[in-house]
């Protein structure tokens, strides 16, 4: 019978300079209850309330200060999206004219029927037939990409899949994460070199999926690859959930380098032992460390 020994090891302690908020300051790092300042002059933001004449934090996480505005922007929160943020999300219910989408926010998100590219990408008006086969574009239980199209009053998200880049997700595998771990920028959809796509939700939620070798311009965003998945392609996908995984543990934030980095070192390791305290804790030092150089 095969045992599995850890033995203890004195490791080089690398400070967290590439965690959740990047380079962050640990003077602006708060918890509820500190006190943030005691100038007056400051608005006071999300995050924080007034307390015997002082500004005092609600929320643990970090201090920012825009202008005279000064709010703690939180470390663990539910989604609040703005036009433009790119998410994924899963479709709970189809209503009239319209399909509700779980994104990982305070209320259900909304995709409208008007807001989808039908088969073909056919720019027209939509019509009552269009109404009676919604669930042959989306049902319950699809998962898609789409795009934050504009916030309603009362803080629903309105999302829209016109561009061919977004609509129905395939094969893959799906993973929530803070969204506050999620790092901003000009793109969300990655093609890695190892073989694996990834799309870096703004919600938090994240689709690992094989790279496509070409997509059906005519599909309109509703074309799903269902061939079989080679074996190389499912150790990628398993190595980089697994990598995900380890800098999640560790707060490190999520974008493109970040992944590659941590994918890289990594290979020194089978893909189960990824997930071995000691060697996770390895991979995301050097991974830290590559950061800094290429931070710095």
């Amino acid at each position: 019978m095969a045992v599995d020994m850890r033995l203890t090891t004195v490791r080089k302690h690398v400070p967290l300079s590439i965690s959740l908020f990047g380079q962050c300051n640990k003077k602006n790092l708060v918890i509820p209850g500190d006190i943030i300042t005691k100038d007056n002059s400051f608005m006071r933001g999300h995050g924080t309330y007034l307390c015997e004449e002082t500004a005092t934090a609600s929320v643990a996480g970090e201090v920012e200060r825009v202008d005279k505005l000064i709010y703690v922007r939180p470390h663990k929160t539910r989604f609040s999206g703005v036009t433009g943020d790119v998410v994924v999300g899963r479709i709970i219910e189809v209503q009239q004219k319209r399909w509700r989408v779980e994104t990982n926010s305070n209320l259900d998100s909304v995709l409208q029927l008007s807001s989808v590219n039908l088969r073909g990408g056919e720019l027209r008006r939509r019509s009552a037939e269009d109404e009676m086969k919604m669930r042959d574009y989306l049902k319950e239980g699809d998962l898609i990409s789409a795009e934050v199209q504009s916030v309603y009053s009362d803080g629903v998200l309105s999302l829209h899949t016109r561009s061919l880049k977004y609509g129905k997700l395939g094969q893959g595998v799906l993973m929530k994460f803070s969204p506050s771990l999620i790092k901003n920028q000009k793109t969300h959809f990655h093609n890695l070199p190892c073989g694996a796509s990834v799309i870096l939700g703004k919600n938090g939620f994240v689709w690992l999926y094989p790279t496509a070798e070409q997509m059906d311009e005519k599909a309109g965003g509703f074309f799903t690859n269902l061939e079989p998945v080679s074996v190389s392609d499912r150790a990628a996908i398993s190595r980089l959930r697994n990598c995900l995984v380890a800098l999640d543990a560790y707060k490190v934030l999520l974008y493109d380098t970040s992944i590659l980095y941590c994918y890289e070192f990594s290979l020194h390791h089978p893909i189960k032992d990824i997930l071995k305290p000691e060697v996770m804790e390895e991979i995301v030092m050097l991974t830290q460390e590559k950061l800094a150089e290429h931070e710095g």
